[in-house]
């Protein structure tokens, strides 16, 4: 495993996405949360994976509950090592009303502080700067060690910063070679001041692994990521994956997180159904791209975003 040094964390490049941990809308039920999910974190923490991201709606709130509940078996000394990432929705973003969703954050996952919340998303009716002025309590209180965004724009970033009246060390965003939009702005952004971009669904739900039938895949059916043109558009950038991913012997799945990768400042928290999906994604923080596979990725994943 490959790890970030960021304003004092050590997270690894690869950490785990935890949204189906208790989320029956993305298919997955009581036997996965009773018995794979607290399997799948004791061997993340096992592969070297620091960063373990949840959110308080995951379940809701089941999530936090499977990944506090787990972290009990887990020896103090691993516990130590690990940044446990939650988020909460500014629905009310009153001083007392996020204190209010922290300290329930808190409670679920057994923490006295929390690693690193997240506001989940933009309030459209409320400025990133109130929101944050929300949070800075919280950090100052040590009930938050630090504090970041999510779905955040660059300025939108700023102005949360400006609110915290220190450092958001990350952004968490959709990004992918099926949404390359961060490598412009929000990346350069991170690596001139030390912070992170933290992509979520960086195989593009699927789409990047070789997935085609999303039948059966629960909300997975909204194909948030599809093109216009249906999966036929994908054949440029799908079959440079999977020659790139021979020359490499890897897998596509491997190949797509290590492209993310190869940008600076950027971790990656895909989720998994099973343990070998797991170690197959944890592995990709090993590979490394060519700059031209890296250029030609990029080129490909730029066409298909403006087509």
């Amino acid at each position: 495993m490959r790890y970030l040094e960021i304003d004092g964390m050590r997270v690894s490049r690869v950490g785990l996405g935890t949204w189906q941990f208790g989320s029956r809308e993305w298919g997955y039920g009581e036997s996965y949360a009773r018995e794979t999910a607290p399997a799948l974190l004791r061997k993340a923490i096992d592969l070297g994976i620091t960063m373990i991201d949840t959110a308080e709606v995951y379940g809701p709130h089941t999530s936090e509950r499977i990944i506090g509940e787990t972290l009990k078996t887990i020896p103090a000394e691993q516990r130590r090592q690990l940044v446990i990432a939650t988020k909460f929705m500014p629905l009310m973003p009153l001083e007392r009303i996020v204190a209010w969703q922290a300290d329930g954050s808190r409670e679920r996952l057994g923490m006295n502080t929390l690693d690193m919340l997240y506001i989940h998303q933009k309030n459209p009716f409320v400025s990133a700067r109130r929101v944050m002025q929300a949070v800075r309590p919280l950090v100052e209180q040590d009930r938050v060690r630090r504090a970041a965004v999510s779905n955040f724009n660059l300025a939108q970033w700023r102005e949360a910063e400006a609110g915290l009246g220190r450092k958001v060390v990350a952004n968490q965003v959709r990004f992918s070679l099926v949404s390359p939009g961060p490598v412009k702005d929000l990346v350069p952004w991170a690596q001139a001041g030390n912070r992170m971009v933290v992509a979520y669904s960086p195989l593009g739900q699927g789409l990047l692994a070789g997935r085609d039938d999303f039948s059966g895949a629960g909300m997975r059916n909204t194909r948030f990521m599809m093109p216009a043109r249906g999966v036929p558009a994908l054949g440029p950038l799908r079959a440079a994956v999977a020659e790139i991913a021979h020359a490499h012997d890897g897998t596509r799945a491997q190949v797509a997180l290590a492209w993310v990768l190869g940008h600076p400042n950027t971790v990656v928290i895909p989720g998994a159904r099973t343990i070998e999906q797991l170690a197959e994604n944890a592995a990709a923080a090993e590979l490394d791209l060519t700059p031209g596979e890296m250029a030609r990725l990029g080129t490909l994943a730029d066409a298909l975003a403006a087509s």
